[in-house]
């Protein structure tokens, strides 16, 4: 069975589109998950300055 030369750059083309697709959904995945690591780190510095102040004004 040949495919035609015309088929099979398009076939070849769409897999190239969707690699890029999957590229672009990828990197968005990771800058999500970028940001959700970073507001988990604000929250448990928040969490050990707020100790420490009720250990401080404890102290008072």
């Amino acid at each position: 069975m040949n495919i035609a030369p015309m088929t099979t750059m398009y076939l070849n083309q769409e897999l190239v589109h969707e690699r890029i697709r999957t590229l672009h959904r990828e990197a968005e995945q990771e800058r999500l998950a970028g940001r959700v690591r970073s507001v988990e780190k604000a929250r448990r510095e928040v969490e050990r300055a707020s100790r420490r102040l009720r250990s401080a004004l404890a102290r008072v």
